[in-house]
C-alpha cells in the first residue's frame, strides 16, 4: 500500500511511526503549506515525495491511501477532495467541525465506494474490545446502566507543560480560537469509548457544560478562556438503558484516564485505561452475590493502523468509520444545543 500523509504536526509523527512499521506500507509522498516543516518530516521518516499543497500531490497521484492529519477545521475540504479522487482515507477525529459536514464527508464516502476510517485510537485498548465482546455473548445479560469518564489534570498539573504560557494549550482553552473545550477535544472519545463498549447507539443527550475562572478576566493576551473546562452529560441508549458520562480538565491525580463501567442484569464489567496501561475486571456469574470482581486478560488486539491497512488491502470497509464518526458528531452538537436550551434532545431525530 502506498501511503500519503497529509499534514506533518505532532500526530502526524505518530502516524509515520506506525505505518512505517507495517510491512508492506510505503510512505511515498508527505503534504504540508510549510515547504522548511514537510522538508523535515520528509527527511527525518525517508519519505521521497513532498509537497506544499493537496492539489500538488493529486496532480501527482501515484498513492493509494492517506492519513489526514490535518487541523479540524481543514477536514472536510480535504477529504472531499480525497474521496472525490477516489483515495482511501484514514481521517484523524474530529471528522469534522459539525454533524453537517461530517455526514457529507460520510455521504460522499459511501458513494464513492472508498475506504473510510476515523483514527479513535481508544479502539486500540484490547481491554475495551474484550468488553464489547462479553456485552454482545450476553455475559452481563441486557444493560441497564453505563458510567464513563475521561480524566485530566493539565489545568492542575504541569505535567504536559504550563497552559499559562504555551499556546498549544491555550487555544484550547479559548472558543475564538477555534477550541469547543473539553467536550471538542476528547468528547467524542468518551462517547466513543462508552458506546462501543457497551454495544449499544445513543438515543437522547441531555449536557451541562461549564467553564471555570482561569486568570483575571478570563483572558491570557489574546486568548479569552471561555472554552469548557468540564462537561456532564445523562444518555439513553437505544436499548432503554441509562448513561453518565463527564470529562474535565480540572481531575487532579488522572493525566489522562479513561473509565468505563457497565451493569447487567447479571454482571458488571469495569475498564479503566491511563498512561501505566490498561486493566479489564468483571463481576459476573457467582460472583455476583458477593460482589466479587476479577481482573481479565483482555491479550491484544490489531491497531486502527493495521486495520486500515487491511481494509485497503482487501477493499472491505471497516469501523470506526466516517459515519460512525458522523453519528457522534451530531451527539456532540446537540449536547451544546441541550446546554444552551436546558433541554434534553434525540440524537436520532432527522429535525434536532
Amino acid at each position: 500500500m502506498r501511503l500519503l500523509i497529509l499534514g506533518t504536526g505532532w500526530m502526524a509523527q505518530e502516524h509515520a511511526r506506525r505505518f512505517g512499521a507495517i510491512e508492506g506500507v510505503d510512505i511515498v509522498g508527505a503534504v504540508d503549506v510549510d515547504p522548511a516543516r514537510v522538508g523535515e518530516y520528509a527527511d527525518a521518516y525517508k519519505i521521497p515525495k513532498r509537497f506544499t499543497s493537496l492539489e500538488a500531490a493529486l496532480d501527482w497521484g501515484d498513492f493509494d491511501a492517506v492519513a489526514n492529519v490535518t487541523p479540524d477545521r481543514i477536514h472536510h475540504p480535504t477529504t472531499m477532495a480525497l474521496v472525490a479522487a477516489g483515495k482511501s482515507v484514514l481521517c484523524e477525529k474530529p471528522l469534522a467541525e459539525n454533524f453537517g459536514k461530517a455526514n457529507e464527508m460520510a455521504d460522499a464516502a459511501e458513494a464513492a465506494g472508498i475506504v473510510n476510517m476515523v483514527n479513535l485510537t481508544y479502539r486500540n485498548v484490547a481491554a475495551l474490545q474484550k468488553a464489547r465482546r462479553m456485552v454482545q455473548a450476553g455475559e452481563i445479560g441486557t444493560v441497564r446502566h453505563v458510567e464513563a469518564s475521561y480524566l485530566q489534570s493539565w489545568l492542575v498539573s504541569k505535567f504536559w507543560g504550563d497552559w499559562r504560557t504555551d499556546p498549544k494549550w491555550l487555544w484550547r482553552l479559548s472558543r475564538g480560537h477555534g477550541s469547543n473545550g473539553v467536550l471538542g477535544d476528547v468528547g467524542i472519545h468518551i462517547l466513543d469509548f462508552a458506546s462501543y463498549g457497551a454495544a449499544l447507539e445513543i438515543d437522547h443527550v441531555f449536557c451541562r457544560l461549564r467553564a471555570f475562572d482561569k486568570a483575571p478576566g478570563d483572558r491570557v493576551g489574546d486568548y479569552q478562556l471561555d472554552a469548557n473546562d468540564s462537561f456532564a452529560m445523562t444518555l439513553d441508549f437505544s436499548n432503554g438503558a441509562f448513561g453518565v458520562v463527564h470529562a474535565s480538565r480540572w481531575a487532579t491525580g488522572h493525566l489522562n484516564e479513561l473509565r468505563l463501567r457497565i451493569y447487567g442484569e447479571k454482571g458488571g464489567i469495569e475498564v479503566v485505561h491511563n498512561l501505566e496501561g490498561s486493566m479489564l475486571k468483571a463481576c459476573v456469574g457467582e460472583n455476583v452475590e458477593n460482589a466479587k470482581w476479577e481482573e481479565l486478560d483482555a491479550g491484544t488486539v490489531p491497531t486502527n493502523y493495521q486495520r486500515f491497512v487491511e481494509a485497503v488491502r482487501s477493499g472491505a470497509q471497516t469501523e470506526p468509520s466516517f459515519r460512525h464518526a458522523a453519528g457522534l458528531q451530531k451527539v456532540l452538537d446537540l449536547a451544546v444545543v441541550s446546554d444552551e436550551k436546558r433541554a434534553e434532545l434525540r440524537a436520532h431525530s432527522d429535525t434536532q
